[in-house]
């Protein structure tokens, strides 16, 4: 029986830790392209980022940089695996970077990373909650993996980590929705729900959230057992000034048509007299270029190819002699 007093509870600390949001997806999903939009729009406030590509040439910090508070990039391998202490050694120096910061300022840290297409998060979660010091000053908000509506029917019947990365999701976002008609999307999104039925699924079109029609009623894809593949791995092909625009494009089509199958993504820049323009294609889908602003020269006329048994110098042979 209550004696009338009344016990004061006791305030909960207030968590300071610095927040970690980690952004997923297959290859060609649209991470760079949705998050630059939530930049943007201001969703992630004053944000970190760290962009991991697993090429040796970066390009995705180019077109995120504009919109961040700062930038760390994690060239040259995988921050799940190969790149992972150096993924470790980036985020210990930011929270090593906060300790002159006053109490109430450490509340607002926010670091987003931008995972390699060839990236599972649940290995970079399950680093961070491995390490000593990360545990204690990093907490994972959330694991955001986005899913190509385009190809999804393809690399989840036949990529495991694309199912892996599904996996490991808070939150699904099925991108470039207006790409296909709902009979796939709702495939899609079904199949998602297959793999993870706790996560949230959401669509998007060009980085911005539309609405998602009800999908109860869709099937989802069939997804048979994976043997091992051949592993897919980046390589980097330098463009020297004797080849046109015209000519690349040109022979890249050919490239695609030819063994697009075996080429899961390609990503660079390339020189052209209106100015640098991002390349960009998915398997055989090549995405209408987008120009650039002139500071994206850095890292023009080097163009990454990822996929199965691609080797740099036959890719340059090809080209040199096409454009011969």
């Amino acid at each position: 029986m209550s004696d009338g007093r009344v016990t004061a509870t006791p305030p909960v600390a207030e968590d300071t830790r610095l927040r970690l949001t980690i952004i997923g997806g297959y290859l060609g999903s649209g991470k760079t392209t949705w998050l630059r939009h939530q930049l943007f729009e201001g969703v992630f406030g004053k944000a970190h980022i760290i962009v991991n590509e697993a090429a040796e040439t970066p390009v995705d910090d180019t077109l995120l940089s504009a919109q961040a508070s700062g930038m760390t990039m994690l060239a040259g391998g995988c921050a799940c695996c190969t790149g992972k202490a150096d993924l470790v050694a980036v985020l210990r120096r930011l929270c090593d970077a906060r300790t002159s910061l006053r109490a109430e300022e450490r509340t607002q840290g926010q670091i987003i990373l931008e995972t390699s297409g060839l990236a599972d998060p649940a290995a970079i979660l399950d680093a961070i909650r491995q390490d000593g010091v990360l545990v204690h000053h990093i907490r994972v908000t959330e694991i955001i993996v986005l899913v190509d509506a385009l190809n999804a029917s393809d690399q989840l019947r036949t990529e495991y980590l694309g199912r892996a990365q599904i996996e490991a999701a808070d939150r699904i976002i099925v991108t470039k929705a207006d790409a296909v008609p709902f009979s796939i999307l709702g495939r899609v999104a079904a199949t998602a729900q297959i793999l993870n039925p706790a996560a949230q699924i959401m669509a998007a079109t060009k980085g911005q959230l539309v609405p998602l029609q009800d999908f109860s009623a869709a099937l989802p894809f069939d997804l048979p057992i994976i043997s091992g593949n051949e592993p897919v791995v980046p390589t980097k092909i330098d463009i020297g000034d004797d080849v046109d625009w015209a000519t690349f494009s040109v022979w890249l089509s050919a490239l695609l048509y030819a063994r697009g199958a075996d080429l899961v993504r390609v990503k660079g820049v390339f020189r052209t007299p209106a100015g640098p323009i991002l390349i960009q294609a998915v398997r055989k889908s090549v995405q209408p270029p987008e120009l650039l602003p002139l500071e994206a020269a850095i890292n023009q006329n080097k163009m990454i190819f990822i996929g199965r048994g691609y080797i740099g110098d036959d890719l340059r042979r090809s080209l040199d002699f096409f454009a011969s």
